[in-house]
């Protein structure tokens, strides 16, 4: 009896390693035969195929870094900006004292000279434009990579499991960064029914609307062109045009409560439609860390948050009189406050699974749960405004 078994797990033993000696030589074979193919080829032949080759090597070399590594990446760099220390709203001109700081001219020449006086520039402008320069200048924008585009042997990159994390993060960033400059363009920007739109906001917005996908838009005089990073960058400078008139008093930045409860609206519909698609996908492609677009979706809602938290942070020194006047501060504070919660969760790999599961977690249904409570926060927030 010991005989046969011992023959048995032989036998078996043998078929695997025969099986995987086939799959072995089946894999290879085409590199060999290419090999020998390329070893009776003339020099002229090999050389355009080598240096195609080390085209290709290259290129994916700097896609698979340009995937992995995220510079500048950090949910704390709010911190930077100081806007606790604002004291004057968005668009209300700065006392003498303060608009004279780190300025030659004196009081008196400012009294005689209106044009010399200045105004608070926009937290949130600034937070829109360096989201913006983040994605597209301190990194490359992964989606309309040509790389990115071709797919993996055919396959988008989406579909997969590796390599898109930080395209649906950006994606996500941009979309806060969008949806702010509508905001910007139809309320913020502007005194609703006395003054017309203002054209640098709208400039900005048309280009931060541009497809994400897009790798070329024609020929020009010097060769391809890549719109999607090119246009997000004059959204930049568009957004920044926008402030350095507003700190000379030359735009408007309308900070009334009414704008206020419209933009808090806006930004808790649209991450309401986030927690709608995390929990679609939770709760009917449950695989663990076998759903390939869980990944997608996570990195999506977390760049959402990210983007927001430096909006929403912005929106705190734009709003400073109204969130004081309205006793606001310890609401406005909690939400900041979940946003961070929400950002510390960064799972190395994401998983979809369920909800109570201990080897496959469900991170995005954890994910989720941090949204609708940022979202809760908000609607709070709406509601005594709206007292």
């Amino acid at each position: 009896m010991l005989e046969r078994i011992t023959a048995f797990f032989q036998n078996a033993g043998q078929a695997i390693g025969r099986g995987i000696g086939l799959l072995f030589a089946w894999l290879v074979w085409p590199f060999m035969a290419a090999h020998g193919w390329y070893g009776r080829r003339h020099w002229m032949v090999k050389g355009p195929i080598l240096a195609v080759l080390a085209v290709l090597i290259g290129l994916y070399g700097y896609f698979f870094i340009q995937t992995q590594v995220w510079s500048g990446f950090n949910p704390n760099f709010i911190d930077t900006y100081r806007w606790s220390e604002r004291t004057v709203p968005a668009g209300q001109e700065l006392p003498p004292s303060t608009a004279l700081a780190g300025s030659d001219a004196t009081p008196a020449a400012t009294a005689a000279n209106p044009a010399a006086r200045q105004c608070q520039s926009s937290a949130i402008v600034d937070a829109a434009a360096d989201l913006t320069d983040f994605n597209v200048n301190q990194n490359a924008w992964i989606s309309s990579m040509l790389l990115y585009r071709l797919g993996f042997f055919g396959i988008d990159w989406d579909h997969t499991p590796f390599l898109d994390n930080k395209a649906s993060f950006q994606r996500g960033v941009n979309q806060a960064v969008r949806r702010t400059s509508t905001e910007l363009v139809d309320t913020l920007g502007r005194v609703r029914g006395t003054s017309g739109i203002n054209n640098n906001l709208q400039d900005a917005r048309g280009n931060l609307q541009f497809d994400e996908y897009s790798w070329y838009f024609g020929l020009d005089p010097f060769g391809f062109k890549t719109p999607t990073p090119s246009y997000y960058r004059t959204a930049i400078e568009k957004l920044r045009a926008f402030n350095r008139d507003l700190t000379i008093c030359a735009a408007t930045f309308d900070s009334r409560a009414d704008n206020l409860v419209q933009f808090i609206d806006r930004i808790a519909n649209d991450l309401g439609g986030t927690a709608a698609i995390l929990r679609d996908r939770s709760e009917n492609h449950s695989a663990g860390w076998f759903d390939t677009r869980a990944d997608d979706r996570f990195w999506f809602a977390y760049g959402q948050l990210y983007g927001y938290y430096a909006i929403l942070s912005g929106a705190g020194a734009d709003f400073s009189q109204v969130i004081r006047e309205r006793n606001l501060g310890q609401i406005w504070n909690d939400t900041l406050s979940r946003f961070r919660s929400a950002l510390n969760v960064q799972p190395t790999i994401v998983s979809n699974g369920s909800e109570d599961g201990m080897i496959m977690p469900s991170h995005l249904a954890v994910m989720g749960f941090h949204i609708l409570n940022v979202r809760s926060n908000l609607v709070e927030a709406r509601a005594v405004l709206d007292r």
